[in-house]
């Protein structure tokens, strides 16, 4: 088990690190070959909308076949689209459909990827383990955010765009190379069709006060989110610095979520859940302090805060999926989770600029803040959200047999 979980952990973080080079050779390949903000807003969008459409069907697959083989396919079907995307742009031929094209297919892959790999990792670790290896995964899945675009800046810098989607390519290949190896297996029932097995996923989402009050409190959490991550972009160039006191504000977020994922690794409480959402409830003082001090040492110090307490949540939030959802149909809840969180945060993307330009920036941010904090603290009120425990060895997430063993082969 562990030995599988170390591969996951490796081929994944070299992944992550390897989307870090995609995003900056994006942004400067469109950019120099001409494409400039409207070209690039085309391509992201064609990426946000497979990711929607592919969200729910990526769940489903993840729990009919074996989550290491979509892992696989998903990994090869990256490697393709951006060994595409370096040729198109080392011949000097970009071609705007085809680039939203290739974005499209990779970002849809990855919509499978996401799930299975939810599903596949409670099968790796002890119960009374996960809480530890969800927290070492968002350590790495942090620190790579902030790795990955640094070093392919400078890859990209020196060499070409080509070259950041070279290296992408290869971080796909390396992270199907681990799942290759990955020895686990999930034993699998019967299949019905697409609809009913969709449904089946959002009954057992229904069946649990905390998950369904936390989607929808989610949801509502990341629409003001997406509003305050646009807005505090402006306010960062326009007041506190420029693009230097940007580079230090994201290095600051990702430091937080390096001490909150390392708070994650040693502190264990038996209602994790509970104290995920208290955490949480730090993130709304980092929205804050862009409005008042509005310096840029109080949003470095609100920055940090703010991301230890959302990675915490984030451990608290997957270790509770994955304790107390039967694993025959946590592929297809992760998926839900997932759909949730991309449709309201282009929302808030969206309402941004409207909102500020009626309202100004400062009130928006307020407001917006306030919604944070209430979608946090509302959870809270939720049994199930106070009370949940984490599962031990004889309390793992419920099997319903046949569909449910796993077994372990090699």
């Amino acid at each position: 088990m562990f030995t599988d979980f170390r591969l996951l952990a490796a081929g994944q973080t070299l992944s992550w690190i390897g989307n870090g080079f995609q995003t900056v050779a994006l942004a400067v390949a469109v950019v120099q070959a001409g494409g400039g903000a409207g070209d690039l807003g085309l391509v992201m969008a064609s990426s946000v909308t497979f990711t929607l459409f592919c969200s729910l069907f990526g769940g489903v697959w993840a729990d009919r076949l074996q989550p290491r083989n979509v892992m696989i396919v998903s990994d090869l079907i990256r490697l393709a689209a951006a060994a595409a995307m370096a040729a198109m742009f080392f011949g000097d031929a970009y071609h705007l459909p085809l680039l939203c094209a290739l974005a499209a297919i990779s970002s849809g892959a990855g919509s499978f990827f996401s799930p299975a790999m939810t599903a596949l990792r409670p099968l790796l670790i002890p119960a009374d383990r996960r809480q530890s290896a969800n927290a070492t995964l968002s350590m790495l899945q942090t620190g790579s955010s902030v790795i990955g675009p640094a070093l392919g800046g400078l890859t990209v810098a020196a060499f070409g765009a080509p070259a950041g989607f070279t290296v992408n390519a290869t971080s796909f290949l390396a992270s199907m190379a681990a799942c290759l190896l990955l020895r686990t297996r999930a034993t699998r029932g019967p299949r019905s069709s697409m609809l009913r097995e969709l449904g089946a996923g959002w009954r057992e989402i229904s069946s649990r006060d905390w998950l369904i009050g936390g989607l929808f409190g989610a949801t509502l959490y990341h629409v003001a989110n997406g509003v305050i991550l646009v807005l505090v972009q402006v306010v960062a160039i326009e007041r506190l610095g420029g693009a230097a006191s940007a580079g230090f504000i994201a290095a600051a977020e990702g430091f937080g979520g390096m001490i909150g994922a390392a708070v994650a690794l040693r502190f264990k409480p038996r209602r994790l859940l509970r104290a995920g959402w208290l955490t949480l409830l730090l993130m709304p003082f980092w929205a804050l302090a862009y409005v008042w001090p509005a310096e840029l040492i109080a949003v470095l110090a609100g920055a940090v805060i703010g991301y230890a307490g959302l990675i915490f949540f984030d451990v608290a939030w997957e270790t509770a999926l994955q304790d107390q959802v039967p694993h025959s149909a946590l592929g297809r809840v992760a998926s839900w989770d997932y759909l949730t969180s991309f449709l309201a945060m282009p929302i808030g993307n969206a309402l941004a600029g409207p909102l500020s330009a009626r309202f100004g920036t400062d009130p928006v941010l307020t407001v917006c803040a306030a919604v944070l904090f209430i979608a946090g603290l509302s959870q809270l009120l939720i049994p199930g959200s106070r009370n949940l425990t984490r599962a031990t060895e004889t309390t793992a997430a419920p099997v319903t047999p046949p569909e449910l063993a796993a077994t372990t082969t090699g």
